[in-house]
């Protein structure tokens, strides 16, 4: 048996630290799902997939105090306490086996990730990572066991294209190779002697027609292959084959857990053959009990986060909500602008809503709040863009929604389920108008950079944040541009920062983009998220 999470992204706690509700994820959850499994099957693996110690509030916390040596204000729990990371912490007490290195490991650098990697008590695996500067540390390529007189090998796959998103210095001395090649140069060295279980930990999702970022799908066809365990994506798959190998994905967060059963018997001459496989998510639901000795281990890094979120930084005389943000300009989105602009000193910002739940209510704006406005740790580029380049993101944009089934909008689906809401970019420093009428590609109408029609020749110093610049979510477009400069804080450190220092939020929305029809428009804003 071989158990496994992925894309945890920090979170231990089955609480969302934006709302402070309970929630249905988190290692202290997957806790007591785990320990079921061991009753019956004590020798189980195991693994994660990777994107471990970055995401939640908690997390976040911790890397930003080992990368400055200093607590924020108002953190009164003392430094000791957060003495090595948190993950780490509770993955060597749940006695993790292996993890796969995910791209998100190196958002703060490689000195915390070698200051997590040092105290994990299990590997580090990456058979395509290539270490190659004085520094750097070679990742191992691959876990191997005997359990039962079988003998089983894990092999960790990493998405090669964290050179696109990470600034250059947080992955120094590494290269990627291509998944597949990697993994088939594995079972060249082998070669006779291939253990009897070979199973793929890969930290990329699937896209059957691209590889290159999201390869679960082409390792799955190399001959040998008896499962491939994924994550990256955030999607959640109990079982799917590809010939003979199996997939499967558990939720992201920690909100299930993958459970794969392999079978076998032994063979005339004596060596074990599988003989069936099988997997199934075990779900985390708000009945399932936290495990009380993981709540304990993760309580001081818990209560420096509550501390530190619930700081007051600003100010609102209104109540402001981004419940209809991706439906017209919203003085939350003009927020996130206010502060890439500033700190980037650009023509033009580019932002999606990434908190349609977010609501602040007039008086004080903690550091709670703002951080929900921006879940991601992603950092912030300035880039030079041309006019043509802008129109192409914003029609790239504008595939959220579907076309207008009639003139007067009054049936079908407007939003286009296919498109992460997340991936729906707003521009500002440029006015415009997305007409739904119109076919995909064509919808941008009315585009005007300070009152005159935006030229395709125009430079644009432009302010996006690290995925938006390396192409990630159909904004190809910018990839390759010339980065004019780079934020070494997150953009959530920036909102933070931008508003602690006296700065007023937006109370009103600069109205410098719309939908049209009308009719479209009011059917939208009458939807609720």
């Amino acid at each position: 048996t071989i158990l496994a999470t992925t894309d945890l992204h920090g979170h231990i706690y089955p609480y969302d630290y934006y709302t402070q509700q309970p929630a249905a994820y988190g290692l202290a959850k997957v806790a007591t799902l785990i320990g079921e499994v061991r009753q019956s099957q004590p020798e189980a693996l195991l693994i994660d997939m990777g994107d471990t110690i970055q995401g939640s509030p908690l997390e976040g916390l911790y890397q930003n105090f080992k990368r400055s040596g200093r607590m924020p204000a108002g953190v009164r729990v003392p430094a000791r306490a957060l003495a090595i990371d948190p993950m780490m912490l509770v993955m060597n007490a749940l006695r993790y086996d292996a993890m796969t290195v995910g791209n998100h490991e190196f958002n703060y650098g490689l000195e915390n990730l070698n200051a997590a990697r040092r105290v994990a008590r299990f590997p580090w695996l990456s058979a395509n990572t290539l270490a190659s500067g004085p520094s750097t540390k070679p990742f191992v390529p691959y876990l191997e066991r005997n359990i039962q007189g079988v003998r089983v090998a894990v092999v960790g796959l990493t998405t090669p294209a964290i050179p696109q998103w990470e600034e250059a210095a947080h992955y120094a001395g590494y290269a990627w190779e291509d998944p597949v090649a990697a993994l088939r140069r594995l079972f060249e060295i082998w070669g006779e002697n291939k253990p009897d279980l070979v199973v793929v930990a890969a930290h990329g999702g699937i896209n059957k027609a691209d590889g290159s970022e999201n390869f679960a799908w082409q390792v799955a066809q190399v001959p040998g292959v008896d499962a491939v365990l994924f994550g990256h994506s955030h999607g959640e798959l109990a079982e799917e084959f590809v010939g003979d190998t199996l997939l499967a994905q558990p939720k992201n967060y920690g909100g299930s857990l993958a459970r794969v059963d392999f079978s076998f018997a032994k063979d005339a001459a004596g060596k074990g053959r599988m003989s069936a496989r099988r997997s199934r998510l075990v779900k985390v639901t708000k009945e399932t009990a936290a495990d009380e000795g993981i709540l304990q281990l993760a309580k001081p890094y818990h209560d420096a986060t509550e501390q530190y979120l619930m700081s007051p930084i600003a100010q609102t005389p209104v109540e402001l909500s981004a419940k209809q943000a991706r439906y017209e300009d919203s003085a939350l989105v003009d927020a996130i602008h206010a502060v890439q602009l500033h700190y980037t000193q650009a023509d033009v910002s580019l932002s999606a809503l990434f908190n349609p739940r977010l609501v602040i209510r007039p008086g004080p704006i903690t550091v709670r709040e703002a951080a929900a406005l921006y879940v991601y740790d992603n950092t912030l580029y300035k880039i030079e863009a041309t006019g043509a380049m802008l129109r192409a993101a914003l029609e790239n944009a504008a595939r959220y929604f579907e076309t207008c089934a009639t003139p007067a909008c009054e049936s079908g689906s407007l939003i286009n389920a296919k498109v992460p809401g997340f991936n729906f970019d707003m521009a500002e420093g440029v006015a415009y108008e997305i007409d739904l009428t119109r076919p995909v590609g064509e919808r941008i109408r009315n585009l005007t950079f300070r009152g005159k029609p935006l030229e395709d020749a125009q430079r644009l110093p432009l302010a996006l944040n690290n995925y938006r610049a390396g192409g990630s979510g159909g904004y190809e477009m910018f990839r390759g541009a010339k980065v004019l400069w780079q934020s070494s804080q997150s953009i959530r450190e920036l909102i933070i920062e931008h508003y602690s220092g006296s700065k007023a939020f937006p109370t009103k929305p600069t109205e410098n983009w719309r939908i049209l029809p009308e009719a479209a428009r009011q059917r939208l804003l009458a939807t609720q998220p």
